[in-house]
């Protein structure tokens, strides 16, 4: 199974961007082991939309086609339920066993994900009930994921 991360808008290079690249890189091999076969990050404009639902419509279809078709989609957002990193790491891991092709983890724009879109996810998740910054929840995204995949590999980063 393929890892898809799609983020709305660009994070720019400085500490954030460099804190995701380690995490990720420290992630790639353990997540292969998990199953899946790949981790691809792609960034996605923000819509220039007039009005916040035109840009979550317009956004939402972004990510759709980023996504593709088949594609599980787990949801960042803030309404989502809060599992702890040992219920992110297995849920990860059933559906890296799940035969899908594909799992995209959808962090939304600055307006939020349009509805739709979240009633097709497969997953809605939060980080916490607070509102984050998108170069910070990336950041956290790629520490989690780093996390989880340590978990699955029995490894000691995660002390309870």
């Amino acid at each position: 199974m393929k890892l898809r991360l799609i983020a709305v808008g660009k994070l720019k290079k400085g500490p954030e961007a460099s804190l995701v690249e380690d995490y990720l890189a420290r992630a790639r091999p353990l997540l292969r082991r998990m199953g899946f076969s790949a981790l691809e990050v792609v960034e996605l404009p923000e819509s220039r939309a007039r009005d916040a639902a035109g840009r979550q419509r317009a956004e939402a279809a972004a990510i759709r086609k980023a996504a593709g078709e088949g594609a599980l989609m787990l949801l960042l957002d803030e309404r989502g339920r809060q599992p702890d990193s040992r219920a992110l790491s297995e849920l990860l891991q059933q559906r890296a066993r799940s035969g899908a092709a594909r799992l995209a983890i959808v962090i939304g724009g600055p307006d939020g994900v349009d509805a739709a879109l979240r009633e097709r996810a497969a997953e809605v998740i939060a980080f916490g009930r607070l509102t984050w910054p998108h170069r910070l929840v990336r950041v956290m995204l790629a520490e989690q994921l780093y996390r989880a995949a340590t978990i699955a590999a029995h490894h000691p980063y995660l002390r309870d």
